[in-house]
Formats: C-alpha cells, sequence, structure tokens
C-alpha cells in the first residue's frame, strides 16, 4: 500500500512538472499554473502587482512575456495569457471535490526561486475566515516563492491555490479554496476573456471595454484597469545597470528577477547581478559548472591559481556550483565602467566554464528556471 501511494505521489508530481511555472517581476517572484480548460495561467495578485507584463518559464517553456490579463486583489488571484506555442501540462481543477480535515495533499511551486519542489501535508481547519473569505490551513511547507502554485489533492486535482503563510509558524499555510477560482474563471470567461478587474466595493468584475473607465458601472466606485497600470521606470543604479544590459545586448524586461535581480546567460554560464542599497555593492555573480565526482583537488588548484592571475574576478565554489564574481561599488560606477566590467565577467564565465567541463571533468548545468 504504501509503495503505491508513493507511486501516486510520483506520477503526480511529474504531471504538474509541465503545468507549473516561475513568474518573475521587477518587485517580486512567485509561482503559478496552467489551466487547459481555460487557456490560462492562475496566480496569486500580490505575484504581479503593479505590472502589465510579467516574465515566465517553465519545465516545456522557453522565457517568454506573457500579459496580465486580470487581476483581483480581494481574492488575490491574477490570470496572465498563456503562450502561443508552447507545451503546457494539462492539470484538471477540482469540480464537486469534498475537502475535508487530515485529508493529504501536495504543495508544488518554486520557493525562494529553486526549480520546482513539492511538500506533502495535510488539511488542518477548514474554516480559517479572513475578510470574509475561508481559507484551507494546512501544513505542506510553503515558502516565499511558493504563491500562486497549486494545492493538489491525491487524485491530482487543484484544490486551492497556496495565498500566505503565518510568519515564523510552523508549517503554517493558507489556500484560496478552488470554488472561489471556478466561480471567476467561470465569471472571467462569460466576459469572453478581456482584461479585467474586480470591483473592490460591489464584487463585479468589470471588463476592459475600450476607452477611458475610471469608476465601476455597476456602483460608481473608483477602479483602475490594467491598462492604466504605470510601467516599471527603474532610476539611479538600477536604471545605470538596465541600460548596460541593453548596451550588451540583452532584454532588460527578460532579465529582471525580483528587486534590483536580474540574470542572464552568456553561452553556458547564468550570471546573476544584485544591487544592495545598504552596501551599495552591485555584485555579479556568474554560475558556471557544477564539481565532478572526481579529480576535485586538480579542479581546486586550477581555480586557486586563476585567482591569483584574475583581475578584479575571483573563484569560489558554493555547495556544488563554480561560480566566478565581480563586486562594484556605487560610488565608482558609471555605464561606461560597468559595461566594461560586466563584459569581461560574461567573457571569462564562458571561457572558464568551457575549460572547466572539457579539462577537469566538471559537470554541465541544465537549468531553465528564473532564478
Amino acid at each position: 500500500m504504501a509503495n503505491k501511494a508513493l507511486g501516486i505521489l510520483s506520477e503526480t508530481i511529474d504531471l504538474y512538472n509541465e503545468a507549473v511555472i516561475q513568474i518573475a517581476t521587477p518587485y517580486s517572484t512567485g509561482t503559478g499554473f496552467y489551466l487547459a480548460e481555460y487557456d490560462l495561467i492562475v496566480t496569486n495578485e500580490h505575484v504581479i502587482r503593479e505590472n502589465l507584463k510579467v516574465v515566465i518559464a517553465g519545465e516545456n517553456i522557453d522565457k517568454s512575456i506573457v500579459d496580465v490579463i486580470y487581476v483581483d486583489p480581494l481574492y488575490d488571484l491574477a490570470f496572465l495569457a498563456a503562450p502561443k506555442g508552447q507545451q503546457l501540462g494539462r492539470v484538471e481543477l477540482a469540480k464537486d471535490e469534498v475537502l475535508k480535515q487530515g485529508m493529504p495533499v501536495l504543495a508544488v511551486g518554486h520557493p525562494y526561486g529553486l526549480k520546482y519542489t513539492a511538500t506533502q501535508g495535510i488539511i488542518s481547519n477548514l474554516l480559517h475566515e479572513q475578510k470574509g473569505i475561508n481559507y484551507i490551513q494546512h501544513d505542506a511547507a510553503l515558502n516565499p516563492g511558493n504563491s500562486g502554485g497549486p494545492l493538489i489533492s491525491s487524485d491530482a486535482r487543484v484544490i486551492g491555490v497556496n495565498t500566505f503563510i503565518i510568519k515564523d509558524g510552523n508549517n503554517i499555510g493558507f489556500s484560496l479554496p478552488y470554488s472561489y477560482l471556478r466561480d471567476t474563471l467561470d465569471e472571467f470567461r462569460n466576459g469572453s476573456n478581456k482584461p479585467a478587474v474586480r470591483c473592490n466595493s460591489c464584487l463585479n468584475i468589470v471588463f476592459d471595454e475600450g476607452g477611458d473607465i475610471e469608476y465601476c458601472p455597476h456602483c460608481g466606485s473608483e477602479i483602475r484597469l490594467i491598462k492604466d497600470i504605470d510601467p516599471y521606470n527603474p532610476t539611479g543604479v538600477s536604471k545605470t545597470i538596465e541600460a548596460m544590459l541593453s548596451t550588451l545586448g540583452y532584454n532588460t524586461d527578460m532579465s529582471r528577477r525580483g528587486p534590483d535581480h536580474w540574470e542572464v546567460e552568456r553561452g553556458s554560464a547564468k550570471i546573476n547581478i544584485s544591487y544592495y542599497h545598504k552596501t551599495g555593492l552591485i555584485v555579479g555573480d556568474a554560475y558556471l559548472c557544477s564539481l565532478p565526482k572526481d579529480n576535485i583537488k586538480a579542479l581546486y588548484t586550477y581555480l586557486l591559481r586563476q585567482n591569483y592571475e584574475l583581475e578584479s574576478l575571483v573563484f569560489s565554489v558554493k555547495g556544488k556550483d563554480v561560480i566566478i564574481s565581480l563586486l562594484i561599488y556605487d560610488q565608482y560606477l558609471n555605464l561606461d565602467t560597468c559595461t566594461k566590467l560586466m563584459q569581461h565577467l560574461m567573457e571569462k564565465a564562458d571561457h572558464y566554464d568551457d575549460i572547466l567541463i572539457d579539462e577537469y571533468g566538471a559537470l554541465k548545468k541544465n537549468e531553465n528556471n528564473l532564478s
């Protein structure tokens, strides 16, 4: 019986691997999931807040930019347009599932930007009321980045949207029940899937029919349509970093990975760029290959020798990852200097990655995530 349960769990994880999606904006990262029945990506409103478009990626999805087409602060829901021409997994939303305390559940998502993780738990409470909504309380571990991911029943159906946790709580997570999601999806589909928002006063969904709409046509309360959201406009050091990325030929919209964090690729290397306001430090970390099982001493010796010879760059090892890093203080930053230093990092990262793999047996990375 235990082996059978493990088999079902493994099948469910594999099924959702192709339907669960990573989401990144200039302000945050999170999770979403694709529902073929509606041809939409579902996530939390707080994940995509103040964005007209977001970057997504998945197991079989190339990194791409998609439109936000529905926002709902009441239920903390948002819908994204599904990318065209991509192979997305097919998972089902529960229809008449009877939820009970003690039921086993599975939460999947991308916590802390990690690539696809799954945690198990049970439903502990079905009547946790907040702002008039009864949330599912469960103990499947949720972490930052899980927001917007699906809560899954033992028969592999979506029974909730993972929405929030109690800070410093011991695996106490809350998910919006599927009934709220299904009702919202059906109402949205009845409006022909036009961009829409939910009015916070009368709770009606207001569709963008064209023209300027400042007030809810049902109750007269002030509303703001998606098209009226101001696009992200970086300033200061962040603006300089994005100008540098553009100069080097990168799409800045596709490169953003949360507040003051960017990710690009150069050859086989992945480069993370972060700006830390408190210290005034800009860090470029180029993640190269992974340590091999054999011949590690020779690889370490080579890295130490290169550290002695390199200028402005330094090798390090974090876990299994080999990293080459660049540090710049913002007081010395200008576009020309930033561009030259980052270009040097990228060129060396691609160069050394090939050497470590071809000559020292390091393991090539094969990741397609947003972090």
